[in-house]
Order: structure tokens, then C-alpha cells, then sequence
């Protein structure tokens, strides 16, 4: 993976202060190019540029509104910062209507804003990170389809890679939602049996009146009602690979036949004698201990064995934490595109509830909160450290989280004796958001102190 540098830039038509906040960013890591022309910071920026803007507003010739639009031409995605010893409400929801990705105001308390331009490059290196995988995700193979970039998810990414084009049949193991059938997917696209057939068959959700015939397949009147020749899913996927998803649901009866499969590579069709040679491969998946299913006599343990010649484990999301926001964006990115909708932007408190969040369905929940944030009906997640009860009356979405983050908000502002500095640091906001979050909710800024 290639690993670019994330820069500031910096702009300011004052030296003193350009030269100040540089320092301040420099000391704490940060790679800062700091100018005072923004028409020459422009000349910079791209769709692939790997950093953000942090610009004073008030400059002769162009202010920091008209860079911002500038900006966001070249790059809508590119987070801007504007900075201004001028502002009031007003103007910080002007920033945040038009785009701007926080507010500070001057002067700027140097932790403020080391921590704002810290969530702004975070923010930056996600989208970066998404648009490559977006390409390689159209290119295919296992680098585009397996999303992230923690340790679990490189080391399943390296497995995948070593064993696309090994001829062994493969075990995934795997909570639901972990995405173990596009785990099957990258082996089959990653491998030399790409140009054959991907088949997959669920074995829980197929009655087992019909499991024998959709396996094999059958011959005309092989039973009652068929009337013609029909090609199972084993000899439908020759050349390919047949993929097996919750194998520990297939019938006993069977795992007897599908063994033999495994290991003769040969099936016979319901009411035919003949047997037909198979070239496959077999990938199959459990969310279960398939042994201990043997061992209460629930699953065959010489198919079990049959299957575990390769195994490989599927993390589960709450395992791989640092990949939650990289695959929230690259789910709504493609729920936004589905319903031709605007990507809505994530805010901090967005984030801080998707990390908090356990993730019993794992992949596949994030994906479903991915929608309903693409269709505007919020992410359905408790605000992080608050539950939310049950009621027999369910309200909208929209106006149960408003109404929890308003009782967050004046929990906090109690807590903290008032005091609005106190409060947004508490919450992990800057003050800015808090008080348009505050006008929001009906909350009067009079009632509270100013430090």
C-alpha cells in the first residue's frame, strides 16, 4: 500500500501569525507549507492532493469564502478550516453551509487546533484510502474487495492472495455478516478459475425436499413433477468454484453424497445412473464449531475433516475497529450513488457513535447503517455512553435522536456548571458546533457562561 504524506496548508496574509501556527503544527508532527497567497495555494490542490486547508478569512483579494469555493471545485472532498478573529454565529453557519469542514476562531488556542487539523487529515487519509479501493474494487481481486487496512484484514487479504491458486477445497469460518461470501468471491476472481462460474447456494435457506435436486440436479421423471432435465449447482460451477454457504445446515443424508463429491470429484443426477466427472473447487462456510456439531452426532466428522484441510478465520468487526469508518464510507459513497443522493457528510459525534458501536451483525449491519444515513433517516445508533429505551410507541428516527443528543447536550452543559468551553471539549466538539447545535435545539446561549 502506498503510504503518501499528509500536509497542512497553511494561509494567512498576517507572517506573524502564519509563521505562529505553523510552529504550533510542526512541533507536533505535522508536514505545514504555509503561504500568504491563496491564490498560489491553489495552483497545489487536486483530487489526489493528500492534505487539508486551514485559511484565515478576512485577506485582501480573496478571502477565505471564495478560497473555500475554490477549494471545492478542484476537490469538494478536501476539508478547509477556516480561521477568523471576526466570527460569530452567523458566520459559522455560513462556513458550515457552504462546506467548510470546522470553524476556529482567532486566536487559536494551539491544542483546538491541533486536534481540529488532526481529525481533518484523518478525515482526508479516509477518502483517499476509499477512492483507491474504489479502484481496485472495478479492477477486482481480493486488494479491491476486502476493505481495510488493519492487521486482521491484511493478514486475510495475504492468505486470500496465497490461496486463489491452490487446487484445496477451503473452510471459511465466520460470524454472520463477517462477509464470508465475498471472502469466496476474491479466492474465485483472484484465481485461475476466474473465467468459470461463481455458484453459491445458501444450504439453511433451501427446504430439504429440494436441496438433493438443486445440488445434483435431476433427470425427467426422476420424481414427481420433473418433466426435464435439470443441471444442478455442483455440475453448473465445473471449471469454477461452488460455494457453500452454512454448511452445517445441509441434512445429514447429504453430507454423505457431497463427501464423496469431495473426494471422487464425481456426482450422479437424481435418477441417472451415469456418473459425471467435476473439475471444481469447493469453498464452504459455518459460523459454527463444526467438531463440536460432530461431536453431538449433528454434523459428519469425516466431512468436517474433508473440509478443514484449509481454514480460514473471518475477523469479526469489533476486531477490527480501525477499519469501521474506511467501510462506512465506501457503503454510503455507493447507497448515495444507488439513490443518486449527495453523500452526507460525517460529523465527529457520527464517527464517535460507529466506533462505540459493538456490531453484532458485523459487516453487513454497518452496511444497513450506511443506507439509512444515504436516505437521510439518521444511522439508528445511540449516542456513545447512553442508552436508549424501548417503548411500546415508536417515534421517528429523526426526532429520537434529536431528542437524545438535546438531553446530551444539556446534561453536559449541567455537569459542567454551564460553562460552553468546558461543555464542547467534554463532548468532543469544537465550541462552534456546539452553538449551532445548542440554537438547534432551542437552547439559549444567554443561560450559560462564556469563558
Amino acid at each position: 500500500m502506498t503510504v503518501l504524506l499528509m500536509t497542512v496548508l497553511l494561509i494567512d496574509d498576517d507572517p506573524e501569525v502564519l509563521d505562529s501556527s505553523r510552529q504550533t503544527l510542526e512541533l507536533e508532527g505535522f508536514a505545514v507549507q504555509a503561504v500568504t497567497d491563496p491564490a498560489a495555494a491553489l495552483a497545489r490542490l487536486g483530487p489526489s492532493w493528500p492534505g487539508v486547508v486551514v485559511t484565515d478569512v478576512r485577506m485582501p483579494g480573496m478571502d477565505g469564502f471564495a478560497l473555500l469555493e475554490l477549494v471545492r471545485a478542484a476537490d469538494a472532498e478536501v476539508p478547509v478550516v477556516l480561521v477568523t478573529g471576526h466570527g460569530d454565529i452567523a458566520m459559522a453557519m455560513r462556513a458550515v453551509r457552504e462546506g467548510a469542514y470546522d470553524f476556529i476562531e482567532k486566536p487559536a488556542e494551539p491544542d483546538h487546533l491541533v486536534e481540529v487539523v488532526r481529525r481533518a487529515l484523518d478525515h482526508r487519509g479516509l477518502v483517499l484510502e476509499n477512492r483507491r479501493l474504489r479502484a481496485q474494487l472495478a479492477e477486482g481481486g481480493a486488494e479491491g474487495r476486502i476493505i481495510g487496512r488493519s492487521p486482521a484484514v491484511e493478514r486475510l487479504r495475504a492468505t486470500v492472495a496465497n490461496l486463489a491458486d491452490a487446487e484445496v477445497d477451503v473452510l471459511l469460518f465466520g460470524e454472520t455478516g463477517t462477509g464470508k461470501e465475498l471472502v469466496a468471491r476474491s479466492l474465485h476472481e483472484g484465481g485461475r478459475r476466474r473465467a468459470g462460474n461463481f455458484v453459491a447456494l445458501n444450504c439453511g435457506a433451501m427446504p430439504d425436499s429440494i436441496i438433493e435436486s438443486e445440488l445434483f440436479g435431476h433427470e425427467p421423471g426422476a420424481f414427481t413433477g420433473a418433466q426435464a432435465r435439470r443441471i444442478g449447482k455442483l455440475e453448473h460451477a465445473a471449471g469454477g468454484t461452488l460455494f457453500l454457504d452454512e454448511i452445517e445446515s445441509m441434512p445429514m443424508h447429504l453430507q454423505v453424497k457431497l463427501l464423496r463429491v469431495l473426494q471422487e470429484r464425481v456426482i450422479e443426477r437424481i435418477g441417472a445412473n451415469r456418473t459425471i466427472p467435476l473439475d471444481l473447487r469447493v469453498v464452504a462456510a459455518t459460523k459454527v464449531d463444526l467438531l463440536r456439531l460432530a461431536a453431538e452426532g449433528k454434523f459428519r466428522e469425516d466431512l468436517y475433516y474433508r473440509l478443514n484441510v484449509v481454514t480460514v478465520p473471518l475477523p469479526p468487526l469489533r476486531e477490527r475497529r480501525e477499519d469501521v469508518a474506511l467501510l462506512f464510507r465506501h457503503f454510503l459513497d455507493a447507497a448515495a450513488s444507488r439513490s443518486r443522493r449527495t453523500v452526507p457528510p460525517l460529523d465527529p459525534a457520527m464517527l464517535a457513535r460507529l466506533a462505540a458501536h459493538g456490531w453484532p451483525g458485523n459487516v453487513r449491519e454497518l452496511r444497513n447503517v450506511a443506507e439509512r444515513v444515504a436516505l437521510g433517516l439518521g444511522d439508528g445508533l445511540a449516542p456513545v455512553g447512553v442508552a436508549v429505551a424501548a417503548t411500546a410507541e415508536i417515534e421517528p428516527l429523526a426526532d429520537q435522536l434529536d431528542r437524545v443528543e438535546k438531553q446530551l447536550i444539556e446534561d453536559a452543559l449541567a455537569r459542567c456548571g454551564g460553562r460552553v468551553g468546558e461543555t464542547a471539549e467534554r463532548l468532543g466538539i469544537t465550541r462552534k458546533t456546539l452553538y449551532l447545535k445548542m440554537r438547534h435545539h432551542g437552547l439559549n446561549r444567554d443561560d450559560f457562561m462564556e469563558e
